[in-house]
């Protein structure tokens, strides 16, 4: 998620004078302009009712930008032409890599359509906790790589001033995620004796468990080779992947590099939990984790998938054209798990719920 904003790229970061300096700090006020009046539009449109949940007010911003990214990627593969050259050259020149590209058409589209649902369920007065959740662990995955990205990659020196406007943007979802997990969840009535039946199960008795433990320790071993793989480990096996499987991984755009230690700081540690979450009963935290590390997976998975396969990444770190099925196959395996387990957490909770007994323990 990124502001509208333009600056030239002759003042680095941290400069407070330079050629260009007062038509960047034009820029950047009528950026946050722009951004306050679509609040402030909001706020009118909505005056005789008015939403009693501040977040209505950033998810109209954050449409507003959505929109802009999308005129931004269909600018970028020519779709269109005429709207947004200026920016892409002089404001976020980082935004014309392959991974660029991606971010908008995610932003633009599947964030777009979530930001539609919550306005529209917070002007209903109905919960949106669980698509709110998903929302907050993919922007906060697209965050979390997009921003160190573009700092160590190749754009890190045509940085402005303008580009910590991107920390707000940090920080609003960061403040919309912790209200969305402080919202009242929707509880369900489940009867006692069918939750008991279901948590004396033990795991061989629950096959489609027993198969999604079997596809985490999976897709534990796959981030941590992958993890290795980006730290530059100099075994043979992680040479010939580069090599011959997926060579975007060494593209000095950062952005895969960074994603892959993302995977195996944060994927790896939330893999084991959740194991454990399927084999001890009464993990009551298994549906939000899930439902958040399912929508920062998605978002992973789109951006690097289509960034390894875009005509915009060089010919060298594309992925081989006879690599390309085991390639994909792994890598929507590898997204598709995550929304597997949320899936199963959230329609079929049984095994997760609480139970008095437990609550008596504790």
């Amino acid at each position: 998620m990124r502001t509208w904003r333009l600056c030239p790229p002759q003042v680095t970061v941290g400069s407070p004078e330079g050629p260009g300096c007062c038509h960047f700090w034009t820029s950047v006020a009528v950026a946050a302009l722009i951004l306050l009046l679509v609040a402030l539009s909001a706020r009118i449109l909505v005056k005789r009712k008015a939403p009693r949940d501040p977040l209505f007010y950033v998810y109209a911003v954050f449409g507003f930008t959505s929109v802009v990214n999308l005129i931004t990627g269909l600018e970028q593969d020519g779709v269109i032409d005429g709207f947004m050259a200026h920016y892409l050259k002089e404001g976020e020149p980082y935004l014309n890599t392959a991974h660029g590209h991606m971010v908008c058409y995610w932003d633009g589209s599947v964030h777009y359509l979530m930001y539609l649902v919550m306005v529209a369920a917070i002007a209903w007065e109905e919960s949106y906790r669980t698509i709110g959740l998903y929302w907050v662990g993919s922007i906060m995955m697209s965050m979390v790589v997009f921003v160190p990205g573009n700092i160590v990659g190749k754009y890190g020196t045509r940085l402005c001033p303008a580009f910590f406007l991107s920390i707000l943007y940090t920080c609003l979802p960061v403040w919309a995620g912790v209200r969305i997990y402080h919202q009242p969840s929707e509880n369900y009535h489940h009867p006692a004796k069918v939750v008991q039946e279901v948590q004396a199960k033990d795991l061989l008795r629950r096959p489609f468990d027993l198969v999604l433990v079997i596809c985490l320790l999976l897709a534990m071993a796959f981030s941590l080779f992958r993890g290795l793989v980006a730290l530059d480990c100099p075994a043979d096996l992680c040479r010939l992947y580069t090599q011959f499987q997926e060579p975007y991984l060494k593209d000095p755009a950062a952005y895969p590099k960074i994603q892959m230690l993302v995977h195996l700081f944060y994927s790896v540690p939330y893999f084991a939990v959740a194991l454990y979450g399927l084999v001890v009963p009464g993990c009551s935290w298994m549906a939000d984790i899930t439902l958040v590390h399912a929508g920062g997976l998605a978002q992973a998975q789109f951006s690097h998938i289509g960034a390894s396969l875009h005509a915009r990444t060089a010919y060298v770190y594309r992925v081989p054209e006879d690599a390309k099925i085991l390639f994909l196959a792994l890598n929507i395996a590898y997204g598709a798990l995550p929304q597997l387990l949320a899936y199963r957490c959230v329609q079929k909770p049984e095994f997760f719920v609480r139970t008095k007994a437990d609550e008596k323990a504790e």
